[in-house]
């Protein structure tokens, strides 16, 4: 087959960008296929895998083109991995999701550790549950001495995984799970607040029995993993502030419903074994060794030709293709592992989910918030996993039946080829290929501004408005310049009077959308999926801790399989104070001197230091003269960005620090300027041990450091790993946090984007994108 005997595909510009930047084939340097071609490998390599089930070269050839043009016209696409490596005999695998065992010993521990790294470099994300761990302080039998608890122990993890490269394009990602009922329970619950682990999402593992505590205003029992024990007892509504506090300042942690999971289909083999952890964006529970194989349809592609509905039956089509797709990409997977090999064998796990969400309820003039969506949902998942699961009907009768399925759930009813079918996960990169919305969200912002240069070397303004806008503004007739204008201005169209009433409702974005109304939309998909549904409530700057602590009850009570929230702004943040209260010693005033700046000589030597940040190389300038270090430059590139700019400024203040009067030598203002920025954390490391940088005013401080001679050691405070960050406010004083007011506009307000420099990173589906539409690499971490 060839791409001549099929439509050609339309890709948007942000696709071709992400395409030859991650996925396209490349040999020596030079592309040898576009993106058609790419559909075309994808399609080809899959479509081999019928051959080992006795079909003919004509049927081959169906299965090619079916899928082929799934791709192509933007209806279906399969996770990154199988994108990226499928037909290219690289050796890399094309699977996504994986979850790994933890033992609780030495040997179990470091091999498990290996097995992340081999997965990561293989292309793949992991999960794992440290609740097998015995808890910190336990005697350890062998040795006579003490255990350090399951938090140590991931930090060793995630100092592994920052060394490891996603084969050649993103860096590994973790999901660490501890069971609520674990002795180090509170521990865990902090490990993320000090900054230090960074590679790992991570989530809470409730039981029933732990939310009955928390309705009761009672204790639940703490259980010794070595032997099941109860090692104490906790009040449920303590332990759940904690979550709540951290999850407010951190993201983290979210909510996996454990005990949900493992007496529903997200567990379709419990003779087997008990679910103890998911993938890193959860949506997929997973026994130990097991991986899926996952794909999004987009459903904003299936609007009948009228724009009155969903064409129900071309989404039966896609599903039954698809279906059948991912079945065959576990024939041809080169899985990192035998035990992986064996385990994805035995259940045959595909997880089914969407795209395009948002997009459909806008050409159905449908709001999110609103009962309508919800009914939709219900009725389209509903869809999805019923004709989902028929497909796997047929397949199992073409093909046998999934071997485990004797001793699963559906043992007594039809035999299934795969023992789940759907899950909704994250969609951050290849729902930029498609070009639509993510997964099952709402869209963040209606209008981007991106101020660039135009071919006259003179500044311009890009703007991008929802496409969906534009045409109803046309047709309805309110379509102006200036409105959108208005519109590029704030991200929103709430509260223009230009904009009628009935369209501000439609074209909500998500922090205009009550959470209450995110939490019913996972419900809603979850009743119909049989694994998980990744999804992000996103809060903004000013929400309470009650609103989280309300959106995590309402999680539980609705059904969903698990929850997680992001308060914008929450990363990047001062909410501790430091304040004394008492008087310090009044000193002798002595005579002021006259101030003035040290002039700046004609000629200075000085050289420049590259160092490697989470925004860029950055390329740090010291000049000295002959009383010592005189000045510092600060440069990050990308000319024009607010990474620049705040680089610059940071360079600025440090050379007139150095210049100021003072008792200090320039060498010891240089040492407490260092001292002052080392071991800011933001969102995202690069490096290791003493070469490990946390953010850029991270990176200027280990540049000084090394001008000085302090390897890497630095003059401020430095946390031991394992010690919570001190509260240095004194007895009596408030902890203050910084919430901004709500406006009827809010901005976006995310974190940098590593590719573009804009504020635009945003944590959407459990994983983080950036949603600006200029980003020159479409960056997403997913």
């Amino acid at each position: 087959m060839s791409t001549k005997t099929l439509q050609k595909g339309r890709w948007s510009e942000a696709a071709k960008k992400v395409l030859a930047e991650r996925y396209l084939w490349k040999k020596d340097g030079q592309f040898v296929e576009d993106e058609d071609g790419m559909c075309l490998r994808v399609a080809k390599a899959v479509s081999e895998a019928e051959r080992r089930h006795s079909a003919t070269e004509g049927q081959i050839r169906d299965a090619e083109e079916a899928f082929c043009r799934l791709m192509l016209e933007a209806k279906f696409m399969p996770n990154s991995p199988t994108l990226m490596n499928a037909g290219k005999d690289n050796g890399q695998q094309l699977s996504a999701c994986f979850v790994l065992p933890v033992p609780d010993s030495i040997d179990g521990i470091f091999d498990a550790i290996k097995h992340a790294a081999i997965v990561h470099k293989s292309g793949g994300g992991t999960g794992m549950a440290f609740s097998r761990l015995r808890p910190k302080d336990a005697v350890v039998g062998t040795t006579n001495g003490v255990a350090s608890g399951p938090v140590s122990f991931m930090r060793i993890f995630n100092e592994a995984t920052e060394q490891i490269k996603q084969g050649g394009t993103r860096r590994g990602a973790n999901m660490g799970i501890l069971r609520v009922d674990h002795p180090d329970i509170r521990e865990f619950i902090n490990c993320k607040r000090d900054g230090t682990i960074t590679n790992f999402n991570i989530s809470v593992a409730i039981t029933d029995r732990f939310m009955q505590a928390l309705e009761d205003d009672g204790e639940y029992e703490l259980i010794d993993p070595r032997d099941g024990r109860v090692a104490g007892c906790l009040t449920a509504a303590l332990v759940f502030d904690d979550i709540i506090d951290a999850a407010w300042a951190t993201g983290d942690p979210g909510m996996v419903f454990i005990d949900r999971i493992n007496a529903g289909p997200a567990n379709p083999t419990p003779d087997i074994g008990i679910v103890e952890a998911t993938n890193p964006c959860g949506e997929q529970p997973l026994l130990p060794y097991e991986a899926c194989n996952l794909g999004s349809l987009n459903v904003g592609a299936f609007v009948t030709p009228d724009g009155e509905g969903v064409d129900w039956e071309e989404v039966e089509k896609a599903i039954r293709s698809a279906v059948r797709f991912l079945d065959d990409v576990i024939e041809i997977n080169p899985y990192p592992l035998p035990e992986i090999v064996q385990m994805v064998g035995a259940n045959r796990r595909i997880g089914l989910g969407l795209m395009g969400w948002a997009d459909l309820l806008f050409r159905l003039a449908i709001p999110y918030d609103s009962q309508q969506a919800l009914d939709l949902a219900c009725r389209l998942m509903a869809f999805v996993n019923k004709v989902g699961h028929e497909a796997s009907e047929q397949l199992a009768a073409e093909r046998g039946p999934f071997p485990n399925w004797p001793r699963s759930i559906y043992k007594d009813g039809q035999p299934l080829r795969n023992s789940t079918v759907t899950t909704i996960a994250p969609t951050g990169t290849i729902s930029i290929i498609a070009d639509c919305s993510s997964g099952i969200e709402p869209i963040f912002a209606l209008a981007f501004t991106h101020k660039a240069q135009g071919a006259d070397l003179k500044p311009r303004d890009l703007r991008f408005i929802n496409p969906d806008f534009v045409r109803v503004a046309k047709e309805r007739g309110f379509y102006s310049e200036m409105l959108m204008d208005k519109v590029c201005q704030q991200g929103t169209i709430h509260g223009l009077a230009d904009v009628p009433e009935d369209v501000q409702r439609v074209f909500v974005t998500s922090h205009e959308i009550d959470p209450a109304w995110h939490v019913r939309m996972q419900a809603a998909f979850q009743q119909h999926t049989d694994n998980a549904v990744s999804k992000t409530v996103n809060l903004p700057n000013a929400a309470s801790r009650d609103d989280i602590a309300q959106v995590y009850k309402l999680a539980y009570k609705t059904g969903c399989n698990g929850i997680t929230v992001f308060r914008d702004g929450c990363k990047g943040e001062q909410i501790l104070v430091v304040g004394i209260n008492h008087e310090e010693p009044k000193e002798t005033p002595t005579p002021r001197r006259m101030a003035s700046i040290k002039p700046r000589p004609l000629v200075v030597n000085g050289y420049t230091r590259a160092v490697k940040a989470p925004e860029g190389t950055v390329n740090i300038t010291i000049n000295s003269d002959d009383d010592g270090p005189l000045e510092v430059f600060v440069n990050l590139g990308h000319a024009g960005s607010d990474a620049a700019a705040m680089a610059e400024g940071i360079g600025r203040l440090i050379s007139m620090l150095l210049r100021l009067p003072s008792d200090l030598e320039p060498s010891e203002r240089m040492k407490e300027a260092s001292g002052q920025l080392r071991n800011i954390g933001g969102s995202r490391v690069v490096g290791f041990g003493t070469e490990q940088v946390r953010s850029l005013p991270d990176a200027v401080a280990l540049a000084l450091e090394k001008h000085l001679g302090l390897n890497g050691t630095g003059n401020g405070h430095h946390a031991e790993p394992g010690i919570p960050t001190q509260d240095f406010r004194q007895p009596g004083l408030p902890l203050i946090a910084a919430a901004a007011e709500t406006t009827t506009s809010p901005a976006i307000t995310g974190d940098m984007c590593p590719a573009c420099k804009n504020q635009t990173l945003v944590r959407i589906e459990g994983c983080r994108k950036c949603v600006s539409p200029f980003c020159p690499e479409a960056y997403s971490e997913c």
